[in-house]
């Protein structure tokens, strides 16, 4: 059996401001609590190879992997997939923009199996998945909000 998660939230934030934060791949260490490191590998067109690397977790084991993102601004889709695994079998992740009155829905959608090594079972990753992704979301949002009031506030300096 496979594992699925989708979880979304509103940012009250222009599109092009959530997107732009949202896809500075570099910058996903400054965006993301759990991300120590973001290093690109390569550019191709919309296509971006990178490594992720997080933080050190509870047992001090420090996860890395490479992933393969695709952006489409046309159609405000990001689709992405791990590159190296690790303890998947597969991982592909979709991410969805959409205007709303209230500022710009960002949905995500992953789905995975896991190894039959890997350290939990599908069911435990779609867990680990939907309490990690809304706490993701929510400092992302708080962040790109941030971002957005520091915009509407700055002052304007005459050309």
């Amino acid at each position: 059996m496979a594992g699925h998660t989708e979880n979304e939230i509103t940012i009250a934030a222009p599109l092009d401001l959530v997107w732009d934060m949202t896809n500075d791949v570099e910058r996903w260490p400054q965006l993301f609590s759990e991300y120590a490191d973001a290093e690109v590998l390569s550019r191709q067109g919309d296509t971006v190879t990178f490594r992720l690397t997080m933080h050190p977790d509870e047992n001090g084991k420090v996860w890395s992997w490479v992933s393969e993102r695709t952006t489409d601004r046309d159609k405000l889709t990001v689709t992405a997939r791990r590159v190296e695994p690790g303890p998947f079998e597969y991982m592909n992740i979709r991410w969805e923009y959409e205007e709303t009155p209230d500022g710009t829905r960002m949905r995500w959608t992953q789905d995975f199996a896991m190894r039959p090594d890997a350290p939990v079972d599908d069911a435990g990753m779609t867990d680990i998945i939907n309490r990690n992704s809304p706490v993701q979301m929510a400092l992302i949002r708080d962040r790109i909000e941030q971002a957005a009031d520091e915009r509407r506030t700055s002052p304007v300096t005459p050309a």
